[in-house]
């Protein structure tokens, strides 16, 4: 699975916010996702994929089926983020 990642750290954000940025993405040049936030957890960066709040509740747009993609999308992203 090849993938492309574009960060955006350039953001503002209210004090205090754990929002570190946002990540795009482009998987084997056939599918892109925008919006990936990066966030700053209590002990490492984590990522969390674009969601909508409908009823007072967040529900994904996207997000990975299983571990093993979740896990090659984040250090993607998180290593393009350290650079």
């Amino acid at each position: 699975m090849e993938i492309k990642v574009t960060i955006n750290k350039n953001i503002e954000t209210k004090e205090g916010s754990r929002l570190r940025g946002f990540a795009d993405i482009e998987i084997d040049n056939k599918l892109a996702i925008h919006g990936i936030k990066i966030i700053q957890g209590a002990e490492k960066l984590f990522v969390a994929m674009p969601s909508k709040k409908r009823d007072n509740k967040f529900y994904d747009i996207v997000h990975p089926i299983n571990n093993e993609v979740r896990e090659i999308i984040e250090t993607a992203i998180l290593n393009e983020y350290t650079k």
